[in-house]
């Protein structure tokens, strides 16, 4: 098997899985069938591929294998020949209208059931839409893998036995499912954004979906303020994508980022939104974390970060958690010194970020900047061991050599 035909295979998985699964389950409405038939579809490219070539539109193809699949197993098995003639006769990415005119915002809106709990409809869209692994929605979560894959099979075991349908449900009920949809969407973009795991530190298909499908949901909801701010949110992020790898793929921190590379015209739509968000009164923690992006995209001057300090006590205030306590933590060492910033680490309670690798590398800037440098390099070695992608461990491994030299 060719090189390129692998890395086109591994492309079509990042880009085409979730449109492949929410076609599938469109069509279907069994969730494991649909990921089924879609790893089926993905194990026949890598059979076919490397003798037939690289199809010019993958997804299409992917698509078509996968439902030919789903046909075949419904007509061998409970689904029955009706099912089968269903199948057969509708076309991917064609079907009734309804509410939400997007396959993949479909169904995350559908897997956000509210019999589910909160954490497990994210988890199990993350999984079906995505097709992140169950170590990737673990980090995204902060917990150990293996709890996170007991939640997942709780998850479909009650959609299975309770009867929970795959539709959209009518539109008065779409906002009670709006704020997991949105959490699907903010982690899908931070796993594009920041990778857990692999060689690169950013994977564009997923920030590149994230955005498309959070512009989608603002048109379907313009006047929810919070999906304006996540929008302005990613944006925001995104303006800066250009800057934070070098050529050789190594991370490029804020302070050392070439501004000059940030997208204005992306800057721009996300002031827009953001405006547009705060125009409607009701405040959110995802404007606030637009708030906050805003000033690291200004064009000109230093970073305020004392305003960002504040901005991360308002967040808190509204969702309080360990991360926005570390992140707020930085923001005051910065703007007052890394003595006030290790103090506030201090009181973040021991275990709640145990394996979270921003956290000793947080203190390991702070314990440079003091010139404690043994500490420092011990901190910097522990984020190293915790960072997911090569490009953090080789950022961190300079890091620890300039102070121990």
């Amino acid at each position: 098997m060719t090189t390129e035909v692998e890395a086109a295979v591994a492309d079509a998985f990042h880009a085409e899985w979730g449109k492949v699964v929410a076609t599938l389950v469109r069509l279907t409405g069994d969730l494991d069938l649909a990921e089924e038939c879609a790893q089926d579809a993905f194990a026949t490219a890598l059979e076919r591929w490397p003798r037939d070539g690289i199809p010019r539109r993958p997804g299409a193809w992917l698509t078509t294998v996968a439902r030919n699949r789903a046909i075949d197993r419904a007509r061998r098995a409970t689904l029955g020949a009706a099912k089968a003639r269903e199948v057969a006769v509708v076309e991917p990415g064609l079907g009734e209208e309804d509410e939400v005119p997007d396959d993949r915002l479909r169904l995350m809106f559908t897997c956000c059931h509210p019999a589910l709990a909160f954490e497990a409809q994210v988890a199990l869209t993350l999984r079906t839409l995505a097709g992140m692994t169950t170590s990737e929605i673990a980090r995204a979560f902060l917990v150990p893998e293996a709890t996170m894959a007991q939640r997942l099979v709780r998850a479909k075991r009650k959609i299975r036995h309770a009867g929970i349908p795959f539709v959209v449900p009518p539109a008065p009920q779409l906002v009670e499912r709006t704020a997991a949809v949105l959490a699907v969407l903010y982690l899908l973009f931070n796993e594009g954004y920041s990778a857990s795991s692999g060689a690169d530190l950013v994977r564009r298909s997923l920030t590149a979906e994230a955005i498309r499908l959070g512009r989608v949901l603002c048109v379907l909801m313009p006047d929810e303020p919070e999906a304006l701010g996540l929008l302005a949110l990613m944006l925001f992020h995104d303006a800066r994508s250009a800057a934070r790898v070098d050529d050789e793929g190594d991370l490029v921190v804020l302070a050392e980022q070439d501004r000059s590379l940030f997208d204005a015209a992306t800057i721009a739509e996300g002031r827009e939104r953001l405006d547009a968000a705060s125009r409607l009164g009701r405040p959110g923690p995802f404007q606030v974390q637009a708030a906050i992006a805003a000033c690291h995209v200004r064009a000109t001057g230093e970073t305020d970060w004392a305003e960002i300090a504040a901005l991360y006590d308002r967040l808190f205030e509204i969702a309080p958690s360990a991360v926005i306590q570390l992140n707020r933590a930085v923001a005051v060492s910065l703007s007052e010194g890394p003595e006030a910033g290790l103090a506030l680490i201090e009181r973040i309670p021991p275990d709640a970020l145990r394996d979270y690798h921003l956290l000793p590398a947080a203190r390991g800037d702070m314990l440079r900047r003091l010139g404690r440098r043994s500490e420092a390099a011990e901190a910097y070695r522990k984020a190293h061991d915790l960072a997911g992608t090569d490009a953090e461990r080789r950022y961190l491994e300079r890091r620890r050599r300039e102070v121990s030299a």
